[in-house]
Parts: structure tokens; sequence; C-alpha cells
């Protein structure tokens, strides 16, 4: 079957229960079972990290505590993919204050994420490189810092998220009331996420850096893993214009287009 006959095909298709049962379980099971895969591997993984500290003994204090909270940032986040994959699958089942408020929390978990590796890195920075020693930092109010940061930065979660109904689906997705408001929201969130991974960029690369191997790969594979993550994030919603409009040429049903509700883990 060539590209056009394909593409006619799917035109044609009015009610899921009409599509090729191909392609309605590559749609819907495939990100299921990535998150799923995210969710097994990352909630033990970050478990283990909070509870037997591996490798903290060449650790400040301070790394200790920035290394404790991306842990709990990545947890909170993680605990909420099973949510996200029953609403994949199944549509949304709670109400629209739930929606508002997981989506919020994802959006801390992942701000906090953001700003704990980009502290990590200016303080390995100012360690290493600069022979500045932060033991003047107090750790409790660097902390309480950036969850204050994150919490703010997700308060637009809680404006655009809400329900939407098709055909009896529902699903929990960013609605934006103007053109403005979206650009607005979008455009923070990629500012925020550039800047971030610039300074982890400009600190990293300082030939001084690696002078400390051993601390230097810790931190360093920290940095990577976390941010390798981050193109998605900020890219999400870029994609998404790009698949959504193109399920809609093919006529597919809405809750088998990509949305980025189920791509912020």
């Amino acid at each position: 079957m060539d590209a056009s006959n394909f593409t006619g095909l799917i035109s044609n298709v009015s009610d899921v229960s009409d599509l090729p049962q191909s392609l309605w379980n590559l749609q819907l099971l495939f990100p299921a079972l990535v998150l799923s895969l995210c969710f097994l591997l990352g909630v033990p993984g970050n478990i283990t990290v909070i509870i037997l500290k591996p490798n903290w003994r060449n650790l400040s204090s301070l790394s200790q505590s920035l290394i404790l909270n991306l842990a709990i940032s990545d947890l909170l986040c993680l605990l909420t993919l099973p949510l996200w994959i029953y609403s994949y699958l199944f549509g949304w089942p709670f109400d629209l204050i739930t929606c508002k408020l997981v989506s919020y929390l994802v959006y801390c978990s992942i701000y906090g994420s953001l700003l704990t590796v980009t502290g990590l890195s200016i303080q390995r920075y100012l360690v290493v490189v600069r022979q500045r020693r932060c033991h003047q930092v107090q750790r409790r109010m660097l902390l309480f810092m950036l969850w204050l940061v994150s919490i703010i930065l997700s308060i637009p979660a809680l404006m655009v998220r809400n329900l939407r109904t098709n055909q009896h689906w529902i699903s929990c997705e960013a609605q934006y009331s103007s053109a403005f408001q979206q650009v607005a929201v979008l455009l923070a969130e990629t500012v925020f996420g550039f800047v971030s991974i610039s300074l982890v960029a400009l600190k990293v690369t300082q030939a001084a850096f690696f002078n400390y191997p051993q601390t230097t790969r810790l931190l360093t594979s920290i940095v990577i893993s976390n941010f390798k993550m981050a193109p998605r994030f900020l890219g999400l919603f870029t994609i998404d214009r790009i698949i959504s409009p193109t399920a809609v040429r093919l006529k597919l049903p809405p809750h088998l287009r990509v949305h980025p509700t189920f791509h912020v883990s």
C-alpha cells in the first residue's frame, strides 16, 4: 500500500474502532510503554539515591543537599506518571481541580530539577575554578529560594490547564485564551530553559573544572542525565504544533493525537 492509499484510508476513518489495529496499538501502547519504563527505572533509582546516598563522601554539604533536592524533585514528577499513562489510554478520570494541581506539581518538579542542576554547576564552578568555598551559603535558604522560584514559575500551569471533552473523551491539556497568552507562556518556558542550560554549559566547559576527576565525574553525570531530557521539555510544544495539525489533516480522533500533557515526564 503506497502513501497516498494509506492517507486515503485514514481520511475515511470516523471512529476509533475503524482504525487499523496496528495504528491503534502504536498510538496508544508505545507512549504508555515509554512512560512506564521511565517510572519503573526512575522511581527506584531516585529512592535509592535518597536512602543510600552513594558516593557522597567527597562532596560538600551543599552539594549533598542539592543532589538530594534533585532526587526529590525528580521523584515527585515520576510519581505522577501512572496517572498520565492511564489518562493517555483511557482519558482523564478526575475533575478540573485535580488536572490543574497535578499539572502544577509536574511543572514545579521540573523547574525544581532545572534550578537545582544549575545551582550544582555554579557551585562546582565557584569551588574548582574560582577556588571559593561556599560555606557561607545557607543551605536551607538556598533550597527555599529554589522552590519558591519554581512555585512562581509554575503558576501559568494553573491558568492554562483545563479539561477538554471530545466524543466522550476527556483530556487534561493546555488551553490558551488568546494567541498572546500562548506566546507569553511558551516564551517564558523556553527562555528559562535556555538560560539554565547556557549557564551549565558555560561552567562545565571551564578547563580547571576537570582537575578533580572523581567529584567532577559524579556531578557531570548528574548534569548530563538531567538535561538530556531538557530539549524534549523545551520543544514539546513545538513538536505538538507539528504533530497535532498533521493528525487533524489525517482526521484522527483527538485522543490519538499527541498532546503536551503526556510529555512532561
